[in-house]
């Protein structure tokens, strides 16, 4: 898989979590009344699904980095991400501007990710359903569809962040028993001299747990104020240690709960770029 592919899998299964959160993690009151409260964990995790599961829009400056230690190097990507979600309808998009390669300055790179439904994607005599990825690249002015969900069943709840958070768990927007089964599951105590403004949760993943080939670990740093998470680190299973891949995730300068304007969903293929590369959904036999 290439960089590219790399990080939009990671970008958007991370993400769509945020989605799937203000579907699914409204739990029934008998399944409340189980949940230990005395738990710190579990009151950490419940406090961050009461918070997703009122989260309307979400507009943030973002930071990519995709640490390779087998060839030592680091990549950060920076820009933009806006979320929405209203009428049981969601979209999000993430606007790169920049581009850093280890010590080197600090180029112009934009990259553009977006999810929303495939009616709304600009193809000529041809209609997409379902749910979609658009990855723009202006650097080599090329666009790419990748179909993540088919159309809606009307007898089930089939929302891509649904189905993206059994590739990749976020805290306080997937269930806490369902966490609990894949991973070792512990806050972490701050050492001296780093922020008190964030709760930092430990997951380790289990050797049975359905995530074992991807992640080793995940870290998330929640703010306390915002009771979102500000920072994410994933520790990937390949390479082996010491040589794991590492990607970071940064949000910053978070705006909740306001106003976004439409247009930041629109999406238009810039003059120059070739046609559409599609990548429906493999259908099982």
């Amino acid at each position: 898989m290439n960089k590219i592919m790399i990080k939009a899998t990671f970008i958007v299964l991370l993400i769509s979590g945020i989605s799937w959160a203000c579907g699914c993690t409204q739990a029934p009151k008998k399944h409340q009344l189980e949940t230990p409260k005395d738990d710190p964990v579990n009151i950490v995790l419940e406090k961050l699904n009461k918070t997703t599961s009122s989260l309307k829009s979400y507009q943030s400056q973002i930071e990519y980095k995709f640490i390779q230690p087998v060839f030592p190097s680091e990549t950060l990507q920076k820009g933009v991400f806006y979320y929405v979600r209203s009428n049981g309808k969601s979209a999000l998009n993430i606007n790169f501007n920049t581009h850093k390669m280890d010590d080197e300055k600090e180029q112009k790179y934009v990259e553009r990710f977006i999810i929303l439904d495939g009616e709304r994607l600009p193809l000529a005599n041809r209609e997409l359903k379902g749910i979609w990825l658009a990855i723009l690249d202006y650097q080599i002015k090329e666009v790419k569809y990748y179909q993540l969900a088919e159309p809606n069943d009307p007898n089930k709840s089939t929302d891509v962040f649904d189905l993206a958070s059994k590739k990749l768990p976020m805290l306080g927007f997937s269930k806490i028993e369902d966490l609990k089964k894949q991973f070792e599951v512990q806050l972490v105590e701050q050492k001296k001299g780093e922020s008190k403004d964030f709760i930092q949760v430990h997951l380790k993943v289990k050797p049975n747990s359905i995530y074992k080939d991807d992640y080793i670990s995940i870290d998330f740093w929640i703010d306390k104020k915002l009771n979102l998470p500000a920072k994410i680190i994933a520790v990937k299973s390949e390479p082996k240690p010491p040589y794991s891949e590492i990607v970071e995730i940064k949000f910053l300068k978070p705006k909740v709960n306001k106003r976004i304007d439409k247009k930041v969903f629109e999406l238009k293929i810039p003059k120059g770029f070739g046609e559409p590369e599609i990548s429906p959904l493999q259908r099982k036999k």
